[in-house]
């Protein structure tokens, strides 16, 4: 078994490292705080130069045709500088229309991936407890969408938007553009500092080609898990190694608090969990990469997400003691961005208790069950 990256997987890896790394500093950070701004709107330009924002676009639609593994490093360098851009939204969502939407409506990964319109999605609800709040009833060849969606990111940044709705009591997914009348937001933020915007949709018409195939749901959670546990690998990973930092330079009885043997039982922890992660994301980015199927590996990638980081903010957190909930101090910035990526896995309850519904109706433990050389036992 070889688990190495190939060289061209390691120059995106160095690229986007050096891109994040370059512009997000503390500064930087701090100043996004304050400011009214949406997103990261230079990093996201440099992001589009680099060719960043359409790694997972195929190539007939202008993207790199790349797959979730090389999204995934990206994403992780983008965890672990904590830069606010729409990249993995943006760029799944591009790529579910260029596989499985109708050629009317390939334009719009054509101009996802030259960087000319910013698309977004929200899968919340598969998850939550309010569960799906859009519903389509077909009219006038085409269907009428009605209900509402919460903290949609980037909703008022972005000119369209793949959409839960639900058809007869099933999941699918629509294409919703935006501007539409019909669509009235309410501008939020999170915690993290990303933009959202509740929408309130009354009567919105829309084509028949708009709502996507049942597939097309299935083909776009697991990466979104995978995409959302890839930025949680690379906010961990710089808060682990802040954390380690810290612990090593302070001091307490004339003795790095490093030293102390529950610091470093908290840390080894927190390590573990990091590793516990690292191997289900990578487990679960290669089957998709090979196009093998992966519902338990992405429910079990999104659990390890959730549990993760909350277990490494919070020893992080508390190792730091009163410092890591100063404001000015960035360790709070991390614990912001461990709580908001698991909300948007929809927390480790509602992951575990899914895998466990999938469990019960499959006997089939694991990826050995379906790989070549198991298929003649």
């Amino acid at each position: 078994m070889d688990f190495e990256f190939t060289e061209d997987q390691r120059a995106i890896a160095e690229m986007a490292g050096s891109v994040f790394a370059d512009y997000c500093t503390d500064d930087r950070l701090r100043q996004f705080d304050t400011c009214e701004q949406a997103y990261m709107q230079p990093l996201w330009q440099l992001c589009v130069e680099t060719g960043l924002q359409a790694l997972a676009i195929p190539e007939a639609q202008g993207g790199s045709g790349l797959g979730m593994t090389e999204l995934m490093l990206v994403l992780q360098a983008q965890g672990g500088a904590l830069g606010q851009v729409p990249l993995w939204r943006h760029q799944l969502a591009a790529a579910t229309l260029a596989q499985f939407a109708q050629a009317s409506l390939s334009s719009w990964a054509v101009e996802a991936a030259a960087g000319r319109a910013l698309l977004t999605l929200d899968l919340s609800g598969l998850h939550t407890a309010q569960g799906m709040r859009l519903h389509a009833r077909a009219a006038d060849g085409g269907w009428r969408i009605d209900g509402q969606v919460g903290a949609l990111a980037l909703a008022e940044q972005s000119q369209a938007a793949l959409l839960l709705v639900s058809v007869d009591g099933q999941p699918r997914l629509a294409l919703i553009e935006l501007a539409n009348t019909a669509i009235k937001p309410v501008a939020g933020r999170m915690t993290h500092g990303e933009a959202i915007a509740d929408l309130h949709i009354d009567g919105l018409l829309i084509g028949a080609e708009h709502l996507l195939p049942a597939a097309a749901l299935d083909w776009l959670e697991p990466r979104a898990i995978a995409a959302l546990a890839a930025l949680q690998l690379g906010v961990s990973s710089e808060q682990i190694r802040r954390t380690v930092e810290y612990v090593t330079e302070r001091r307490q009885f004339e003795r790095s608090i490093g030293s102390f043997q529950a610091v470093q039982m908290s840390m080894a922890n927190a390590h573990i969990a990091l590793e516990a992660l690292r191997s289900t994301l990578w487990q679960l980015c290669y089957r998709l990469d090979a196009g093998l199927p992966a519902p338990s590996e992405a429910l079990a990638t999104a659990w390890q997400a959730c549990e993760a980081g909350h277990l490494i903010g919070h020893n992080a957190q508390h190792v730091h003691g009163g410092i890591g909930v100063d404001l000015t101090y960035p360790m709070h910035r991390f614990l912001y961005w461990s709580r908001a990526l698991g909300c948007a896995l929809g927390g480790s309850a509602a992951c575990l208790e899914r895998l466990g519904d999938w469990l019960s109706h499959n006997d089939k433990l694991g990826w050995k069950y379906d790989l070549a050389e198991h298929q003649a036992l």
